[in-house]
């Protein structure tokens, strides 16, 4: 069914509000597209860790970290972040590593990065300690019959949320992460290194949680709880069985719970009914069984996903023929993903 090597989003990941009326530039330079963590927590300014803060642009989160580590003279993995900051943007985050190196922070010399402040802590920043990220994104050239439909838009997925589909730079250049991660299931693939493997196959897991996301849409689902879907609570992120739907319906128009999408594998918490069978489908489409998943489980255990995004503060600023969004989301939430809704780019 995917052997496609391009990848077409509007086509195969149709947008919950339909084709937008207009054209924007988009990543014209770095700047236009700004990125600040909300971290989970603060230091604490004691401990065996240091936490340091810093602004980089032009260079992506591992490439800073590979800088970091040469230049202090550990190993990237002595380092720790919160999560991964595109190279095409301005963006903020924290990244740890041993308090010994406190010092040597004053003599690094990393073109298109800063470090804002370091303190010390008690533990190591680890992937997942991320509350999410605070965006402005700065759209240019914008079509002058696109702005009321943009300001509509916008309306709309206040009171609706968006679709959390992962963004195209999650699969790499034509969508080729997709294919590779679904022949190293099926025994065909390229051989890879452990960080390699991880990532096509995160790719493939990630295209198939989009594929029954589509699924929803199409059939009038978003949003919509379902008897044996799998709810996940906004605030702990703790899961449950939706046995009665209307009850959850009524948590889930208060963005209280979200209804839940497959990451594909063996640990995975299946759905039952109607949700069940709609993700078996697309397994089924793909040319994998669940038996495929447990040649690589400690690289994909699986986990659930939540369908819909919970946007918060979503501004927008018109300027001439420019656009500036402002907006926060959730970890692991794609800002493209909600472009994609507002403005042909």
């Amino acid at each position: 069914m995917h052997e496609e090597t391009s990848l077409d989003l509007d086509k195969r990941w149709p947008t919950l509000l339909g084709k937008p009326r207009g054209h924007a530039s988009f990543r014209t330079v770095p700047e236009d597209f700004r990125v600040d963590e909300i971290p989970s927590y603060t230091p604490c300014g004691t401990g065996e860790h240091l936490f340091a803060r810093i602004e980089k642009s032009g260079l992506s989160t591992d490439q800073v970290l590979r800088q970091m580590a040469s230049q202090l003279g550990i190993k990237t993995r002595d380092m720790g972040t919160a999560g991964l900051k595109d190279k095409d943007s301005v963006s903020t985050q924290w990244i740890s590593m041993p308090a010994r190196l406190s010092q040597g922070l004053d003599n690094l010399e990393i073109p298109g990065v800063k470090i804002l402040e370091a303190q010390k802590h008690t533990n190591k920043l680890k992937t997942g300690h991320l509350k999410g990220n605070r965006f402005s994104v700065t759209l240019r050239d914008v079509d002058d019959d696109a702005i009321q439909d943009m300001d509509e838009r916008c309306c709309r997925i206040r009171t609706m949320g968006y679709p959390n589909y992962f963004g195209p730079q999650r699969f790499g250049i034509g969508g080729n992460n997709e294919a590779e991660g679904r022949a190293i299931l099926q025994g065909k693939g390229r051989r890879h290194d452990r960080r390699g493997l991880r990532f096509m196959l995160n790719a493939l897991q990630s295209a198939l949680f989009n594929d029954v996301l589509a699924e929803r849409i199409s059939r009038g689902l978003f949003g919509k709880v379902l008897q044996g879907d799998i709810l996940i609570k906004d605030d702990t992120g703790g899961r449950f069985l939706c046995t009665e739907p209307q009850v959850d319906q009524a948590r889930a128009d208060q963005f209280l719970v979200h209804p839940s999408g497959p990451m594909f594998g063996p640990k995975m918490a299946p759905p039952q009914g109607i949700p069940f069978q709609m993700e078996q489908d697309v397994l089924e489409k793909s040319g994998l069984t669940k038996e495929h998943w447990k040649k690589f489980a400690k690289l994909t255990s699986g986990t659930r996903r939540a369908l819909r995004v919970k946007i918060t503060n979503l501004e927008m600023i018109h300027e001439q023929n420019r656009v500036i969004l402002s907006f926060e989301l959730p970890a692991g939430s794609y800002a493209t993903s909600l472009i994609r809704e507002l403005v042909n780019i």
